[in-house]
């Protein structure tokens, strides 16, 4: 049954990514990027969830919804989440106030239809063999981004990890946060144990969305205010899913 409903998610993904991210291409000749992210993007991301929760029986639990910044609330952003699986990242941009830009590498813009979105959405993409060249860009753009309303998203671990485990968290979200002036908002996330990693199967079941408390940079080192974001998800992590931990 859960490979029946899988199936069924997974091919309405792949029926309406083409259309959906086609008129998100084309339009993207005549409007700008925001409207693309309000008028395509987001519904289409919020179909996926909805996909996976009505179809897959993948729920979710949003905690600390409340330590996200209003709407109106222009500071510079930057979200940290623990990065479990490819729920996450169609799951964030779903429920925000404002749009998001991930920094993401730019080998997922050879992907057909999909990365060409993404190419459209005016997000950071790096080149992560050049570390000095990729920071230049993130520092750059990611600022230019903030400053036009936008919230940068960073995965601190760099890649998915599997439930129960931590990667290594990289300073690039803390380093820009320092270098910019911009508060860091931690979230936890338990999508592995519904969306295990480099699967195409889901496991019915709730993903718990913890968001923290906004971390600000003002007078911080960038390994010190990671260390902080470090200590909050991974103790969060082991509230959220102590099964996982054990």
């Amino acid at each position: 049954m859960n490979a029946i409903r899988s199936l069924l998610v997974f091919t309405w993904i792949v029926l309406t990514v083409i259309p959906v991210g086609l008129a998100l291409v084309l339009s993207s000749l005549f409007l700008d990027d925001k409207k693309l992210w309000w008028w395509f993007a987001v519904p289409w991301l919020k179909g996926v969830i909805g996909a996976a929760r009505l179809v897959g029986g993948v729920q979710y639990r949003l905690h600390g919804e409340e330590n996200l910044p209003a709407a109106d609330d222009m500071r510079r952003v930057i979200l940290c989440p623990k990065h479990q699986s490819t729920w996450e990242t169609f799951f964030f941009p779903s429920m925000t106030s404002h749009p998001l830009s991930y920094v993401f590498k730019k080998e997922l813009l050879r992907i057909p239809v999909f990365g060409w979105c993404m190419g459209c959405l005016n997000m950071v993409h790096i080149d992560r063999s050049k570390r000095s060249e990729a920071w230049a860009k993130v520092a750059e753009q990611g600022l230019e981004l903030m400053d036009q309303g936008k919230w940068i998203i960073m995965f601190p671990e760099g890649t998915r990890t599997e439930r129960g485990t931590k990667g290594a968290y990289k300073v690039g979200a803390s380093r820009l946060a320092v270098a910019t002036g911009a508060c860091v908002i931690p979230i936890a996330v338990t999508s592995a144990r519904c969306w295990p990693r480099r699967s195409f199967s889901f496991i019915p079941g709730i993903i718990d969305v913890s968001i923290g408390q906004p971390v600000y940079a003002d007078g911080r080192e960038p390994g010190e205010l990671m260390e902080e974001i470090e200590r909050w998800i991974e103790a969060e992590m082991r509230r959220l899913d102590a099964e996982a931990y054990q």
